[in-house]
């Protein structure tokens, strides 16, 4: 969907030049809206940003401010999130925030404070949330075709899968954390929304680094490149389960690196209804059994449009930037219940122990 409208356009601006952010601005430009200019602080990446795009690009976010924005984009790595959308929130700018909220959950806290205190608002790029299997599942799950969700498996497994080694995704003081925060923050996200987010109460964690840091890692196919020093101090798998106040548990498994096919499914068990849904493929399956006739088992295979799952979200963004009201999805409060989740992952793994959060 093109906006034709030239003086409703939202004039965007874009933190953090490297290969998310020039995603963002294919999409923000193919829906029709302003890419006022840019801002990294490497300046190889300002001169290709700015030859791709022809807009003009900065060191600091306050010369892009004072070009002129409704809306910025961050999308530059997890350390450097807080700095950025805070003083975006604090200028009465709208962010549009890559997961995760943060690299720590101390600073996820302060970017949720600042969100609070601001004129403006923050969404969390769950991108997840807009496959349309995901919103069919939503609505029939508000109809009360699935009764209440019990439990939720939730899977992203990749045979390998490591990012390039001794870059920022490896780098536990940019990052935050591994395998966990840069995927298992999706599967996350996604199975607390598939349960309606309750409030997670006790949470049980285990996390393994087995073929990071192997000279002998051997894979097919890298996203990124190995640094020159490969340096890995991060998880590359995870196993966990949590427990919530509803009462529902969701179990996770998460991996850049397995000695097993990959997956990436989430399997759904309600009281009424289960589903599973592949997020590789979209694919939304509904379970359901009935003595209408005979009793018999019933797997729907739901078939939707093919919708590119980033562009979704910036129109749901861009839409909420027009009418000045912050989206009711995908916020920050969410994106800090995350947050504790994954902290709270960590902290489990390290003391061997369920950690409460209540």
């Amino acid at each position: 969907m093109s906006t034709t409208d030239t003086e409703n356009r939202v004039r965007v601006g874009i933190v953090g030049l490297g290969g998310i952010g020039n995603h963002h601005a294919q999409r923000l430009t193919d829906l029709g809206e302003h890419l006022v200019g840019g801002v990294d602080v490497v300046e190889d990446a300002r001169n290709a940003f700015s030859g791709r795009w022809d807009v003009p690009t900065y060191e600091s976010y306050d010369d892009l401010y004072e070009a002129g924005i409704d809306a910025v984009i961050v999308t530059t790595p997890n350390k450097f999130h807080e700095q950025y959308a805070v003083q975006a929130l604090e200028s009465g700018v709208d962010v549009l925030l890559e997961k995760p909220l943060a690299n720590t959950l101390e600073s996820a806290e302060r970017i949720a404070a600042a969100a609070r205190e601001a004129e403006g608002f923050c969404m969390v790029g769950f991108n997840n949330r807009f496959h349309p299997g995901v919103e069919v599942f939503k609505a029939e799950q508000a109809a009360g075709r699935f009764g209440d969700v019990m439990h939720v498996e939730a899977n992203w497994v990749r045979r390998r899968g490591v990012p390039g080694r001794g870059g920022w995704f490896t780098t536990k003081e940019i990052s935050g954390g591994g395998a966990l925060i840069d995927i298992g923050v999706h599967i996350i996200d996604l199975a607390l929304h598939f349960a309606g987010f309750p409030e997670v109460v006790e949470v049980s964690g285990e996390t393994r680094a087995e073929f990071g840091g192997r000279e002998d890692y051997t894979y097919l196919e890298m996203w990124g490149e190995d640094q020159a020093e490969i340096s890995f101090d991060v998880d590359d798998s995870v196993t966990a389960y949590l427990r919530t106040e509803s009462g529902a548990s969701i179990a996770l498994e998460v991996a850049w690196a397995a000695n097993r096919p990959p997956k990436n499914e989430f399997s759904i068990q309600g009281t009424k209804a289960g589903a599973s849904f592949d997020r590789e493929s979209g694919e939304l399956t509904v379970h359901e059994t009935s003595d209408e006739g005979a009793p018999h088992h019933e797997d729907t295979v739901v078939e939707t449009r093919d919708v590119d799952i980033h562009e979704a979200e910036q129109e749901c963004f861009f839409d909420a930037v027009r009418a000045g009201e912050a989206p009711e999805r995908n916020t920050v409060e969410q994106g800090l219940q995350v947050q504790r989740v994954i902290d709270a992952i960590y902290r489990s793994s390290e003391s061997g122990a369920a950690v409460r959060l209540d």
